[in-house]
Parts: C-alpha cells; sequence; structure tokens
C-alpha cells in the first residue's frame, strides 16, 4: 500500500486533470485534522468550520501550490489553515474585542468525578483560547496535536528554539489563566 503522501499526490495529480472523486478523497482524509486545529485555535465551531472550507475552496483554486517533494499534504494543508486563522483573526480583532471577564466560571461543590474532569476541561480549553496566538499556536501544535518541535518550527516558520521558548511561556501562562478562570492555585499546568 502507498504511503500518505504518494497517495496524496497521486489524488491531486488526479484532481488537477478534471478527476473530481480524488478532490472528494483528498477532503475525506484532511477535513478532520483541518478542522481539529481550527476548532483548538479558535474554540468556536462556527468559525473552525468556516475556515475548513475555506481552505479546501483556496486548494481547489490553487493545487499546484502543493509541492510533495516540500512534505506531506497534511502539514501543507495546516499551513494554510494557518494563514486563514491569522486572517480571520485580524478581521475579527476590528471588529469585537475579547472580554476576558466574561470567560470566568464559578467552580461548583459536590459534583461528580466526571463533571469535575468536565469542567476541568472546558476550563483548559477557555485558557488556552486566552492566550497570545503565538502562545496558543505552539500549545495546540506541540501539545494537543502531538507535533514534535521540529514539525511545529517547520509549520510556523521559526527555529526550533523559539518553539521551544513560547511553549514554555505559553505553559506558564497557560497556568496563570487556570487559576483565574478556575480559582485554584495549580502546582504544575496539565498540559
Amino acid at each position: 500500500m502507498p504511503d500518505l503522501s504518494t497517495r496524496d499526490g497521486d489524488l491531486l495529480k488526479r484532481f488537477r486533470a478534471g478527476d473530481r472523486e480524488a478532490f472528494t478523497l483528498l477532503y475525506r482524509a484532511h477535513q478532520a485534522s483541518v478542522f481539529r486545529f481550527a476548532m483548538l485555535m479558535t474554540g468556536d465551531h462556527v468559525k473552525a468550520t468556516d475556515v475548513t472550507q475555506d481552505v479546501f475552496v483556496w486548494l481547489i483554486h490553487h493545487a499546484e501550490n502543493f509541492d510533495p517533494a516540500r512534505g506531506e499534504l497534511g502539514a501543507f494543508l495546516a499551513g494554510v489553515t494557518r494563514k486563514f486563522l491569522q486572517r480571520r483573526r485580524g478581521e475579527d480583532l476590528r471588529w469585537a474585542p475579547l472580554d476576558e471577564s466574561s470567560l470566568v466560571t464559578e467552580g461548583g461543590a459536590g459534583r461528580e468525578d466526571d463533571a469535575d474532569a468536565a469542567s476541568d476541561a472546558a476550563a483548559l480549553r477557555r485558557a488556552i483560547l486566552l492566550l497570545p496566538e503565538k502562545y496558543r499556536e505552539v500549545v495546540v501544535q506541540c501539545d494537543l496535536e502531538e507535533m514534535s518541535y521540529e514539525e511545529a518550527a517547520g509549520l510556523i516558520g521559526c527555529a526550533v528554539g523559539t518553539v521551544r521558548s513560547r511553549l514554555h511561556r505559553a505553559r506558564t501562562l497557560l497556568a496563570r489563566k487556570l487559576e483565574k478562570l478556575t480559582g485554584t492555585r495549580r502546582e504544575r499546568c496539565p498540559v
């Protein structure tokens, strides 16, 4: 069985030649990871859906921009997704500033372990969304998407040392934001 990059390259060639089914197969193979990245970066299902659609519409019109010799299609699409997210963030900042005080939650006593875990996960997601984008991006890529430092550096376009230092700073900021959101002091960041 051919590896994923060979398969993606063949599907893109077929798509460029007019095979619509090839694009459908590419979409099915990569849609979930594009959506997951967008969702983790925005925390908004509607925005993530819109960005995912934008990425694949862009791919329809710019399929020739992918060079299989430079890497895998998944990484390429993550980079395209990143660009769309940056554009959307710039547009959003012009219209609606984030009010952190509206995101603070109060903890309740007597909840079950599952409810506590769900609450902790929700607080963690909110805290990640409150991080500045350059820190949120490395947390999403390295901690949530489990990319290596080298892969994240290639995607973001910076040095491996920069990824490491941003990740260290992001985890520190994340711990502080979790303290604010949950009202409890944590010994270390759960990420």
